[in-house]
């Protein structure tokens, strides 16, 4: 269903995946739950829509991490910008 969509990810995110040993499906899962919540469909994700510096940003929890990461429905695009910490998240 949403095989079709791409994902690109910042340096930053890509550098924290690797330092915390982080496997590679791991941002594949969060947003392909994301998309499914967007398509209405009943699942367990949390994501808020950022407002302020980080408007059209979306932030996924995950536990202890945080992925904020921009849709682009019409090219079918998802860029992460950011995997952290919660509390390094957003700066």
């Amino acid at each position: 269903m949403f095989t079709d969509w791409r994902i690109k990810v910042s340096k930053q995110a890509d550098r924290f995946l690797d330092v915390q040993n982080i496997e590679d499906g791991f941002i594949g899962k969060y947003v392909g739950l994301a998309l499914r919540k967007f398509n209405r469909e009943d699942v367990n994700i949390k994501i808020k829509k950022l407002s302020g510096e980080w408007e059209g940003y979306y932030r996924i929890r995950s536990g202890k991490i945080r992925i904020v990461c921009a849709f682009d429905f019409n090219a079918k695009l998802v860029f992460v910008e950011e995997v952290d910490f919660r509390g390094n998240s957003y700066k």
